[in-house]
C-alpha cells in the first residue's frame, strides 16, 4: 500500500501540472492593478479610441481624471500583432522580458489585451490612482521600437 502511495502522489502533481495554462499572463501574479481597477461596462465612462500600428500608439498621450472611467477601444490597423498593457513602467519593463522567452503569451486580464491585424477589443478601466502609467506593445522588440504611451491621472 505504501508503494502505491508513493507513486500515486508524484502522478497527481504531475496531472495538476499539465491542467495549468502553458505561458499564460496570469501566471504573474497581481495583487491588485497599479493604474487602478477594472471598470464596470454598466457604468458611464468616456470613450478612447487607440489606433495600433507599426510601431505606434494614437493618440500616445491621454490625460484623465482620477476616478475617472475609461471605455478603450483599441483597433490594430497594423499587419502585426500588438497588443495593449496597462501597468507602470517598471511593471511593463518586467513583463518585457518573461515575452521574450514566451512571445507567444495570451493575456487574460482586463487591463490588457493582444490583437490580430484588423482586429478591434475593448478594455473598460477606471483609473482610482494619480500618477504617470504606461501602456505598452510588449511582443518583443514593439516596445523597444517606441510601442508605448502614457496616461496621465490628476
Amino acid at each position: 500500500m505504501k508503494k502505491i502511495a508513493t507513486i500515486a502522489i508524484p502522478l497527481i502533481t504531475l496531472a495538476s501540472a499539465a491542467a495549468l495554462p502553458a505561458h499564460g499572463h496570469e501566471q504573474h501574479g497581481h495583487g491588485g492593478y497599479s493604474a487602478g481597477e477594472p471598470g464596470n461596462p454598466k457604468q458611464p465612462s468616456r470613450t478612447v479610441e487607440i489606433e495600433m500600428t507599426e510601431m505606434a500608439f494614437t493618440p500616445y498621450r491621454i490625460e484623465v481624471k482620477r476616478g475617472e472611467q475609461i471605455r478603450f477601444v483599441i483597433r490594430n490597423a497594423g499587419t502585426e500583432d500588438h497588443e495593449f498593457l496597462l501597468a507602470t513602467t517598471e511593471e511593463n519593463l518586467k513583463h518585457a522580458e518573461v515575452m521574450k522567452k514566451h512571445p507567444h503569451m495570451e493575456h487574460d486580464d482586463p487591463n490588457g489585451v493582444r490583437l490580430a491585424p484588423k482586429k478591434t477589443a475593448e478594455i473598460v478601466w477606471k483609473f482610482t490612482k494619480p500618477g504617470t502609467f504606461e501602456f505598452a506593445c510588449l511582443i518583443p522588440d514593439h516596445r523597444e521600437y517606441g510601442m508605448t504611451g502614457r496616461v496621465i491621472v490628476k
